[in-house]
């Protein structure tokens, strides 16, 4: 019942029809490419594991090196498993699904709409773990990405695909070392997807509402179009989800930076050039970052290395991973920007 809104079989083609080309190389060099990076991400595990100080499964599966057109179809899959509810949700308001042509219509243009958002994307990701609700999870390296952003950077090839992967390798760690951490993050993630799914009634006065106030969305402190469709409760259920996801991302960018100069001569310079590169998109990504909110993450996601540290100089590293032990343990979303409060709070 979902496809009668999402087409996502069309968003893979669409997807697949607008991603940009990736950079200029040979079948040799392609091939050379991924082994090495294949490899950068088995080195990671080991000094990862040590510096985390998480203990992992034994027989981790290999990281998938993809292309563009692989990380459209697998996010698009994920992205149907993880929104099928809230789909379910919108029927059942609406009373029952639509017509068929309607349903078919209807598929088409939003699964265009998907198929665009995850060509966007899939040029500005250079690795995930993918959570896959319904299906495997797994590790993802974007090969043409990591090529791309380490030309554009003139770095050491070697030293950032290594950066680069222990980053993503800290993410596998999370999830496969705290088992319950999947499945509280899909079912968090399906509840808050359900709970925004518009009354029919609303859906003309979200998009009024979008259409007047879009200027606003590109004022610095805006947190993207969902500012305009949600309600306080929703977007306090947000900042919730928020919250976890800046933890996740805070930790793998401390734990990438502290195992780095063992591993990673170049790392300071990496780092550096790095977070330059993000100051300096252009006009029209800068723009549809903005749309998208991901400007207002990417704070977030400094807000969380800035967590991660601060709590780390507090009570160290043990003392962190104390909030692993459950749900409850999880950083509330003032606490991002307050590591004493956590600390105080889980630890007395």
């Amino acid at each position: 019942m979902s496809n009668s809104y999402v087409d996502w079989e069309f968003a893979k083609t669409t997807g697949r029809t607008l991603v940009a080309a990736g950079p200029s190389v040979s079948a040799d060099e392609a091939t050379a490419e991924v082994g090495a990076i294949r490899e950068a991400a088995r080195r990671a595990h080991g000094p990862v594991a040590e510096t985390s100080q998480l203990r992992t499964p034994d027989d981790a599966p290999e990281a998938l090196v993809i292309d563009r057109p692989t990380w459209i179809a697998m996010n698009a899959d994920s992205m149907g498993a993880m929104l099928g509810p809230a789909f379910e949700e919108i029927v059942s308001k609406r009373g029952g699904a639509p017509n068929a042509v309607a349903a078919a219509i209807g598929g088409k243009v939003t699964g265009a709409e998907a198929g665009a958002l995850l060509a966007f994307m899939s040029s500005k990701v250079l690795g995930q773990y993918d959570l896959a609700p319904g299906g495997t999870p797994a590790l993802l390296l974007v090969a043409p990405n990591l090529m791309q952003t380490q030309r554009e950077l003139n770095v050491d090839a070697q030293d950032f695909r290594t950066w680069v992967c222990m980053h993503e390798e800290t993410h596998r760690v999370q999830f496969t070392a705290v088992p319950w951490l999947r499945d509280h993050m899909i079912t968090e993630a399906r509840q808050l997807a359900t709970d925004m799914a518009p009354d029919p009634e609303r859906i003309q006065e979200l998009t009024k509402r979008i259409t007047e106030k879009l200027p606003e969305l590109f004022s610095s402190g805006s947190g993207g179009i969902t500012d305009l469709v949600t309600t306080p409760e929703q977007r306090a259920k947000l900042a919730e989800l928020t919250a976890i996801m800046s933890l996740l991302e805070g930790h793998a960018d401390v734990v990438m930076d502290d195992v780095g100069p063992a591993h990673i001569p170049t790392v300071a310079q990496i780092r550096a050039k790095f977070t330059e590169r993000r100051k300096g998109a252009g006009a029209v990504d800068k723009m549809l970052r903005r749309l998208l909110g991901l400007e207002a993450k990417m704070r977030q996601y400094k807000d969380g290395a800035a967590f991660v540290r601060g709590v780390q100089e507090r009570v160290g590293v043990d003392g962190f991973n104390a909030i692993w032990t459950s749900p409850e343990t999880l950083p509330k979303p003032l606490e991002i920007t307050d590591p004493a409060a956590w600390v105080t709070r889980v630890h007395g």
